[in-house]
């Protein structure tokens, strides 16, 4: 098991109050958590007696799936909450809610909420620790954090590493958080996206000074180690932001053509769902460059990590 660690945050809320040693802790750990998970019983008894809800006010398949296989690897008990048949449909309000998760003795609550800062408010009000697990727009902490560990453990570092992420960046939470954890550590930035799906220049650059903004993929592409494809909102083009799906395809899509100038060493990344044929073609996916299903094997271990943390 990982040697106690310095970071002492009651909750993990997003990216931007962790420090690059306190993310570095939290790689190692998801590195000792990954070992538990090669084994033949995959299974420790870490957190036998505390009981981790996973309150899900969205539809998720990996990041639900990934928290209850990482709570229940650490022995804890799971409480699957969804929003749906429970008396959110009553009308009861999310404080009340998590005021009666807490007096039926939840330790840890994991959300995810599609209003942004959902989080937040949740934290003010339970007296356990709060994961948040994507809130509208804002955050997704624990997917940027298991992307770094993913990055790390391919290429074998991240500093210096050129990460170009493309996509729907403007209303993307996966993008917020990753951009906030591969600048702690400090990764060069790149962001690639129509000037529609990007926003205003000085938002990100109020932010984060060191970040480039290219609206060519084929040029941001240069050099890249690391290329992250992000899910274009199909609402988007139905918004008027994109012209259409096949414009975008042609010009934002991480295709087989470039894919092959990239070469073998480039790690091809896209935290799901995918729309394969709009922003990643089909046979980029399954390339030999694609750790996309190393990131969903990545998700348990890197969760299991904070469970862990935040329980002890």
């Amino acid at each position: 098991m990982a040697t106690q660690t310095r970071v002492s945050h009651r909750h993990v809320l997003d990216l931007d109050i962790f420090s690059q040693n306190e993310i570095e802790e939290m790689l190692d750990t998801a590195d000792s958590m990954k070992e538990i998970l090669s084994r033949e019983i995959k299974q420790v008894p870490t957190l036998r007696g505390r009981t981790v809800v996973n309150m899900f006010y969205e539809d998720s398949t990996r990041t639900r799936i990934s928290f209850e296989l990482a709570a229940r690897a650490l022995s804890a008990n799971v409480v699957n909450f969804t929003a749906r048949g429970s008396s959110v449909e009553k009308g009861e309000s999310l404080i009340d809610t998590v005021r009666t998760l807490q007096a039926l003795g939840a330790d840890i609550i994991v959300i995810r909420h599609k209003q942004s800062g959902a989080p937040y408010l949740v934290a003010q009000h339970f007296a356990g620790a709060v994961l948040n697990a994507g809130d509208g727009w804002h955050a997704h902490p624990t997917q940027a954090l298991l992307d770094l560990f993913t990055i790390r453990e391919q290429l074998g570092h991240i500093e210096g590493c050129k990460v170009v992420i493309v996509g729907d960046i403007l209303h993307s939470r996966v993008a917020r958080s990753n951009i906030w954890g591969l600048t702690k550590m400090r990764a060069r930035v790149t962001l690639c996206a129509p000037p529609t799906l990007i926003g205003p220049t000085r938002f990100w650059k109020a932010n984060w000074p060191e970040l480039d903004i290219i609206y060519d993929l084929d040029a941001a592409l240069e050099g890249a180690d690391v290329v992250m494809a992000l899910r274009l909102q199909k609402e988007r083009q139905q918004s008027g932001l994109l012209p259409s799906l096949r414009e975008y395809n042609r010009y934002f899509a991480l295709t087989a053509e470039r894919l092959a100038e990239l070469g073998d060493d480039v790690l091809v990344m896209h935290p799901g769902p995918m729309n394969e044929g709009v922003e990643i073609m089909p046979e980029v996916a399954v390339a030999p460059q694609s750790v996309i299903e190393t990131q969903v094997t990545n998700g348990v271990a890197m969760r299991m990590a904070l469970l862990y943390r935040l329980a002890s």
